[in-house]
């Protein structure tokens, strides 16, 4: 630890200064190509079976066909908004936006959760209407275009599958893709019953389906993204654990001060403060510690202040954290 680091006990473990000046070793937080190119052929797709379900819908007089397209409609804004929130993440730092734009992800991932709920609110209301009131549906073309939307929309959701464990806006777009397969093939099932039965019902019954199926989706990107989006402890870490791992580090006596939060829905930062007695005499110290915090719990930022723990200059922030 340099002279300078022993007076003002602030030590950073990590060389990110972002892209905007200096070294920059983490890359996680940009989309590789083949995801841009996923969101591209994903959105391509969706648009054209947005239009194609609406027109179809009309014709045949099916709900359950509307509401998949209003869905898929907020899906495709969702993708818009993800890969918008992508391409701002992957701009560098400036000197008045030192994080540079990574919390965009964050909030396009909200975004698209607040989406999704309007659109079922939509769909629920229409659908409770048409259950008073069943109307004719033309059963083979429900079935046909949904068949379709099968194709795409499992097709759309494997473009995403790789991605979806490390990147909240991924996972999103995967989801919210598979359910989409899932509520087209529910329509297809709606179409064959109406060719069989003549159950006009069912038809805003599937809708009401739909609606839960959505629901369930959503939450959990709701609830992630939101969490990120008030700096809470990103899911799948749990700081009970991080704060014992430093605290067992020789040499530490206590921490206190522990943040935890998700700079975007890819990296994950740390700052806390590390009462040493007798100092970091190890230069390789805060290296390994921040290596410790990457593989461990992949916290990819950590930034800790080391304290003497001197009763003559006590830290204002230690009777206040644990």
């Amino acid at each position: 630890m340099t002279q300078h680091e022993h007076e003002t006990g602030d030590s950073h473990a990590h060389g990110d200064t972002g892209q905007g000046g200096g070294r920059h070793p983490h890359g996680h937080h940009h989309v590789p190509k083949d995801f841009n190119r996923a969101f591209l052929i994903g959105v391509v797709l969706n648009v054209g079976f947005v239009v194609a379900e609406v027109v179809f819908g009309l014709v045949s007089g099916s709900l359950a066909l509307l509401s998949d397209a209003g869905h898929n409609a907020s899906d495709v804004l969702g993708l818009l908004l993800a890969w918008g929130a992508a391409a701002l993440a992957a701009r560098g730092a400036t000197a008045r936006r030192t994080f540079g734009f990574r919390r965009a992800t964050i909030l396009a991932a909200l975004g698209s959760a607040v989406l999704l709920f309007m659109a079922v609110g939509v769909i629920a209301w229409e659908a409770v209407r048409r259950t008073m009131d069943p109307q004719p549906v033309q059963g083979m073309t429900v079935v046909v275009v949904a068949a379709i939307g099968v194709v795409i929309n499992g097709l759309t959701a494997a473009l995403f599958h790789s991605g979806k464990d490390h990147d909240l806006n991924l996972r999103g777009a995967y989801l919210h893709m598979a359910a989409d397969a899932a509520v087209s093939l529910g329509v297809v099932v709606t179409g064959v019953v109406i060719l069989q039965t003549d159950w006009y019902w069912i038809d805003p019954a599937i809708s009401l389906v739909v609606v839960l199926v959505i629901l369930v989706g959503t939450w959990g990107l709701f609830r992630d993204s939101f969490d990120l989006a008030v700096d809470a402890v990103p899911r799948g870490i749990d700081p009970v654990q991080v704060e014992q791992y430093l605290a067992s580090l020789a040499g530490v006596e206590s921490v206190h001060d522990l943040h935890i939060w998700g700079m975007s829905t890819t990296e994950t930062a740390l700052t806390a403060h590390l009462v040493m007695p007798l100092g970091t005499t190890d230069g390789g110290f805060l290296s390994r510690v921040r290596q410790g915090l990457e593989d461990r719990f992949r916290i990819h930022h950590a930034t800790l202040q080391v304290e003497a723990g001197d009763e003559r200059y006590p830290c204002p922030k230690a009777e206040h954290c644990g």
